[in-house]
């Protein structure tokens, strides 16, 4: 049930958060993810939307329920805009991505996602790290490590691997994508900058 309703609850943000405003004032805003959410119900060949989105990308972790929650929430003007920390938060889940999935895709000897299913050393690095990001006061990395930890010991999802409340193939996906749009941004300014004085020099 839990899974079912983590589906359609995935479908309305992921679409809400991918859609353009269109201008819309805030409570036209929240009327459209709520509209969207309502749509997720709608039986596409036996299959719900939000089933048949979820025959492609499986259930989220529980990070990336949080990581789009934050979205919407900025998208409806409840929380201020992004700050910094939002950087860490990227490398942060990044790299889990970059640690996992090519050893479970055989391109490494190391298994970590056996870790997962006997976590207790993962589960002290991630207190670690959730107590050094509250340290940084990075405020969305420890709600998410935190809340993936505490639906964890709650068995809230049908995996028994701690790794899959931690981490997703979209979410890995997209922070690393992310990343890399911001190193472009970052070059392209750098370079702008070495650019300026040459052209001062020569005029």
């Amino acid at each position: 049930m839990i899974s079912l309703w983590q589906a359609h609850v995935s479908f309305a943000m992921i679409l809400f958060l991918v859609l353009p405003s269109f201008g819309l004032n805030k409570a036209w805003r929240l009327a459209l993810l709520i509209a969207l959410l309502a749509a997720s119900f709608i039986p596409l060949d036996g299959l719900t939307l939000a089933a048949y989105l979820r025959s492609h990308i499986d259930d989220l972790a529980i990070t990336s329920l949080v990581f789009m929650m934050w979205g919407c929430l900025r998208r409806l003007d409840v929380l201020p805009p992004a700050q910094h920390g939002q950087t860490r938060v990227l490398i942060l889940f990044a790299a889990m991505a970059l640690v996992l999935y090519p050893a479970t895709l055989g391109l490494s000897d190391l298994d970590p996602y056996r870790l997962g299913y006997s976590p207790r050393p993962l589960l002290i690095f991630v207190a670690l790290l959730t107590l050094g990001l509250f340290y940084l006061r990075n405020g969305l990395a420890v709600v998410m490590l935190a809340s993936a930890t505490l639906a964890f010991v709650a068995g809230i999802k049908p995996s028994h691997n701690y790794w899959d409340y931690l981490i997703d193939p979209l979410l890995g996906l997209y922070c690393c994508l992310a990343l890399l749009m911001l190193a472009t941004r970052w070059a392209y300014r750098w370079l702008m900058t070495l650019r300026s004085p040459m052209a001062n020099k020569s005029v």
